[in-house]
């Protein structure tokens, strides 16, 4: 779709949502809440990074695909432990251009196309999910500094609009029990009407190419909190985060601010007495009532789109804090994606200090890990 064709059906400044009835998607068993307006299967499953970011530190163009092409082992491995779900995470930048928003870099388009189709072959939904979009990452590159906001400024909206409107033409083929889209990845702790704006011109600019797609927003602060401005959207969900207590989850994690990088090993326990306050299960449970009872008995649905730990947690912290986390899932009837399936929060070739490996296909397999993950 061209830039000049494309302006002509989206209109940016009123992004007005259709109901809209979701196809060829799976009952989820029954729970507490009101029945949902978009059923969804407990989809369980990973994050893969490889279009997670450009090669290299800063950006260097287009051409520059991340950490490499999508792998059909991946794919394959996941299926043979029983996972039905695979988040893509990408960053625009892998097809196009900082300075020039509505370029498109097909040859790296078709290493997405390659890696939905590996989703369809093994019976694996594929959850595609701007990780960085015009005008907006969760994390800041250290060296380019935008000039606008996605969630403020009309420049880079419209180029969020036309590149999620060219993914809708591209995959409207795939049924929704095949492909759904993550509009983008953790909005911050402000500018909450901003992002709302954004989000609904970018499902408007989706359902203009392709009415019945699932889509899901995260939730916001960071995937905290549900955003109920969107009940009355249909073919719709949102997406929840498990990285709490981040004094488990992301301990010595460098990007962090220093109260959770540098965190006193002595207290690193499961459960967590910190400061006063006793992090357990129950404190996961009240966690997750508090910020997503209400979306729910709006009959929203949710699905966790990252969850996980870092490597530097120990082995046995690592184990009884998931299964806690898994646990509540369970009890709440979501799905889940590990972030990720190789490396530091993964279960191969993670270097995990206390985890037990077992040799996997030339690589290192923390199977007590899995176990937990495929009992949750």
């Amino acid at each position: 779709m061209k830039r000049r064709n494309f302006l002509k059906k989206v209109s940016i400044a009123t992004a007005t949502l259709p109901a809209i009835t979701m196809s060829a998607c799976n009952s989820a068993p029954k729970s507490e809440f009101p029945p949902k307006k978009t059923q969804l299967p407990r989809r369980r499953g990973f994050n893969l990074l490889n279009m997670f970011l450009p090669i290299g530190n800063t950006f260097k163009g287009s051409g520059n695909y991340g950490l490499g092409p999508f792998q059909e082992e991946d794919f394959e491995i996941i299926k043979s432990w029983g996972f039905d779900f695979i988040r893509l995470p990408l960053c625009y930048w892998c097809w196009s251009d900082e300075h020039d928003w509505f370029r498109l870099d097909e040859k790296a388009l078709k290493q997405v196309d390659q890696a939905v189709e590996w989703g369809r072959q093994y019976g694996i939904h594929i959850n595609i999910n701007f990780h960085r979009a015009p005008g907006y990452c969760v994390n800041p590159d250290p060296i380019i500094k935008p000039q606008t906001h996605l969630f403020r400024d009309e420049a880079p909206l419209e180029a969020f609009c036309y590149h999620w409107a060219h993914f809708a033409e591209r995959y409207k083929s795939y049924s929704n029990n095949e492909v759904s889209f993550d509009l983008i990845n953790e909005p911050p702790s402000r500018m909450r009407d901003g992002y709302v704006k954004a989000m609904r011109a970018g499902i408007k600019a989706i359902r203009d190419v392709d009415p019945k797609r699932l889509i899901c927003v995260d939730g916001f602060n960071y995937g905290k909190e549900s955003l109920n401005e969107f009940a009355n959207v249909e073919n719709f969900y949102q997406s929840a985060r498990g990285y709490t207590p981040a004094e488990i989850t992301h301990f010595r994690a460098i990007w962090m601010p220093p109260h959770i990088r540098d965190f006193p090993a002595e207290h690193l326990k499961w459960p967590l007495n910190y400061k006063g306050i006793k992090y357990d299960k129950q404190y996961l449970r009240d966690m997750y009532k508090k910020n997503w009872d209400e979306w729910e008995k709006l009959g929203g649905s949710v699905h966790v789109g990252e969850m996980g730990c870092h490597n530097h947690t120990p082995a046995p912290v690592m184990q009884a804090w998931l299964k806690d986390l898994l646990d509540v899932y369970k009890e709440r009837n979501w799905g889940w994606a590990c972030w990720r399936l190789r490396g530091a929060l993964g279960v191969i070739d993670s270097n995990r200090p206390g985890a037990k490996y077992e040799n996997f296909r030339g690589a290192k397999l923390d199977r007590e890990m899995l176990e937990i993950l495929k009992q949750g």
